[in-house]
């Protein structure tokens, strides 16, 4: 097969939770466990970072990928799912992985998943691991898919387990309460492993704590470890200044991740770097400095309030969640700009009305949807907007909402497209 050929193979015979939604969740790790017996068990053959949270695990994925690279370490970067390119889930030092190797993994376990019957997500994630193994890396990110506890990733045994925050999502899958979802993020939690823990609440916190507790993990919490005093945007840049609470020592750290929401993301990446440090990884402040400022640039991370073009700006960010979009709602509130224009689409099985109603009534909207069959249609997105005080039209597809976005705008307005990672993935740039 070409490498095209195999891509079409595996969205077209294998279920995808991004296309198909909770029919394509598997809620076992048996599949995963018998593919990864089958090649020999990867997972075994490298170091690596394990990443769960509602919100943030991706950011703080490339960080520490960013900041591992900056120290010389050949780091493997598990995320999904993908903007544009399928390869995008696999990286190493930033570069995606070669298709020859999708190709040839494919061919080689195509009598397996024709056996086993595995998901999508299921494949990607033993790919990954073979190709970390084969590629020796020093050390791999491996950022959960969906909760934890019986995520597919979930059969690795890393360096520490991070939890950046929990909130509303997947409630159909990780439960109606956010204890519940707690406790499933709390599953990528080991024997002996610290565990980094970014938000909490009281809700959850408890869970956490007793987890690490059964686990025999040193928990620590990073909002008790530092705290930022400040921030300021100069130049697409993003200055945070931080504190260390034990110490008092003030600290400043330059982002090209300019979303605000990186001030709470960072606190997590900084303490799971402190906590590499105190394991013997070797990583020098002035290596944690640089890394964190090229985060984009070095791991090709793309669609957190990113900006794609000037006059007027047209700012990408692949919130979908209650808590992802009213951090956007915050960012908003902090830019300049003379109109608003929001283009959204979201899936079906998200909680559309809530996210909806934390929208802002005055911006201008353009209701589309991305091409899954998840996607609410936008039909139906204009009326449930409405229903909320939401005005404007429909569009059957991202590029054609922007186009007439872009029509209706001055060049001092501010254009954003949020909603679903799939959506901001067809947007042509």
């Amino acid at each position: 097969m070409t490498y095209q050929e195999t891509i079409d193979y595996l969205y077209n015979a294998l279920p995808m939770f991004s296309r198909i939604g909770a029919a394509a969740y598997k809620k076992d790790l048996r599949n995963t466990i018998q593919l990864c017996e089958a090649l020999d068990n990867p997972q075994t053959k490298f170091k690596s970072i394990h990443v769960a949270g509602t919100n943030g695990k991706g950011s703080v994925s490339h960080m520490l990928a960013s900041v591992l690279q900056a120290a010389g370490y050949k780091t493997g970067l598990y995320t999904s799912p993908h903007l544009k390119d399928f390869r995008e889930r696999i990286k190493i030092n930033g570069t995606l992985c070669e298709e020859h190797f999708v190709v040839d993994f494919v061919s080689e376990v195509i009598p397996m998943i024709e056996s086993i019957q595995p998901s999508f997500f299921e494949i990607t994630v033993a790919m990954a691991y073979c190709y970390f193994a084969t590629q020796k890396v020093d050390i791999a990110i491996i950022e959960t898919g969906l909760g934890g506890r019986l995520d597919s990733t979930n059969i690795i045994t890393p360096e520490l387990s991070v939890i950046t925050n929990i909130g509303w999502d997947h409630m159909n899958i990780l439960g109606d309460t956010l204890e519940k979802i707690a406790f499933e993020k709390a599953g990528i939690i080991k024997d002996d492993v610290p565990v980094i823990v970014g938000e909490t609440m009281p809700e959850t916190k408890p869970v956490f704590e007793n987890a690490a507790r059964e686990k025999h993990a040193n928990i620590f919490f990073a909002s008790e470890e530092r705290y930022v005093t400040g921030w300021q945007y100069e130049h697409h840049i993003l200055n945070i200044n931080v504190s260390e609470k034990h110490n008092g020592e003030h600290r400043n750290y330059q982002l090209d991740l300019t979303g605000i929401y990186q001030t709470k993301n960072l606190l997590t990446v900084l303490e799971t770097l402190h906590q590499l440090k105190q394991k013997g990884w070797a990583l020098s402040d002035e290596t944690i400095h640089k890394g964190l400022a090229v985060t984009k640039k070095s791991t090709g991370l793309h669609g957190r309030w990113e900006q794609v073009k000037e006059n007027p700006t047209v700012i990408l960010d692949v919130a979908h969640n209650v808590d992802g979009i009213k951090q956007i709602v915050e960012q908003i509130e902090l830019s300049t700009y003379n109109n608003l224009h929001l283009i959204i689409g979201m899936v079906k099985d998200k909680d559309v009305d809530k996210a909806l109603s934390i929208l802002p009534k005055y911006a201008n909207y353009y209701f589309t949807k991305a091409q899954i069959p998840r996607a609410m249609t936008e039909a139906e997105l204009v009326e449930k907007a409405a229903l909320l005080g939401l005005q404007g039209n429909a569009f059957p597809e991202v590029n054609i909402a922007l186009s007439h976005a872009l029509t209706h705008a001055d060049k001092n307005d501010l254009i954003v497209i949020l909603g679903s990672v799939f959506l901001v993935g067809e947007v042509s740039t």
